[in-house]
């Protein structure tokens, strides 16, 4: 059965993309003038969870930076940003996996 392009993705949380970047935003006092990307990847690493997030900071200042959490966007939560901009873990529901990020669960 095909979707169409405009068929809202199942499993998908509305807002909760504008939710992470103002999170971001917050977490990491990023400059109005930078650009906040939260994407979704499909993940095919050995032991790694079917999907991750990525968030990306770039103009801010400084280099780019790049962050993975390892669990779909729907399941960040805000502890998870405010952990990535502490330098800590995020939080992780099911443990720690090797590499860093979470086990799937």
């Amino acid at each position: 059965m095909s979707r169409s392009l405009f068929s809202p993705i199942p499993g998908r949380v509305p807002g909760q993309t504008a939710r992470i970047k103002a999170w971001v935003s917050e977490a990491f006092g990023v400059a109005d003038t930078a650009t906040v990307l939260v994407t979704e990847l499909r993940c095919s690493e050995p032991g790694c969870p079917p999907l991750e997030t990525v968030i990306a900071l770039l103009g801010a200042s400084g280099p780019a930076r790049q962050y993975k959490l390892h669990k779909a966007v729907a399941e960040v939560t805000e502890a998870d940003v405010k952990a990535l901009a502490a330098g800590g873990a995020p939080a992780c529901d099911s443990g720690p996996r090797p590499g860093g990020g979470c086990s799937p669960p």
